[in-house]
């Protein structure tokens, strides 16, 4: 691999591998160092393109290093930052942060198979044959844990709606 080539993947896919890595974990800090290490992988010469493309393997890669860290490492859990838009006034952006933080519990409380399908698909927009690639499961396997996450996120955050409502 060229280092333009090098270059061009990190800068196309840094941010992505970031957001997915720290939506995994809730942890910058460690969403950095995955990022960090799935690169230098890929500058070592791990990565064939026979087997899978470049966003496979990269993505594959950082769910490899959150699936190895949550389960080797506490990994902190530090409120979500707020990566909205600016808001109109003060009220809305507290509003606006108090739903990103809801929601952010809610992904954070999912199995984490079901997790990694919403992050993939919602947050990355990657589709489903990515998504299953990513993850090496059958297609329809990926289809149930989206189902079943988005299930699990409507149920939870029905049930925060109801506990901030009495």
């Amino acid at each position: 691999m060229t280092d333009a080539t090098f270059r061009d993947l990190y800068s196309r896919y840094r941010d992505p591998l970031f957001r997915f890595g720290y939506r995994l974990t809730g942890s910058p800090e460690t969403a950095e160092d995955m990022v960090h290490d799935v690169f230098v992988g890929l500058y070592r010469g791990s990565f064939d393109a026979a087997r899978a493309s470049a966003s496979t393997y990269l993505f594959a890669g950082v769910r490899n290093q959150a699936r190895k860290r949550l389960r080797d490492y506490a990994v902190d859990d530090e409120p979500a930052e707020d990566l909205s838009d600016a808001r109109s006034g003060p009220l809305d952006t507290l509003l606006a942060a108090e739903t990103a933080e809801q929601v952010r519990c809610a992904v954070a409380a999912l199995p984490f198979a079901q997790r990694e399908a919403l992050i993939l698909f919602e947050y990355e927009e990657l589709s489903l044959d990515e998504i299953a690639r990513v993850v090496e499961a059958e297609l329809g396997t990926v289809k149930a844990r989206l189902y079943r996450a988005r299930e699990g996120l409507r149920r939870n955050l029905g049930r925060r709606v109801r506990e901030v409502a009495k």
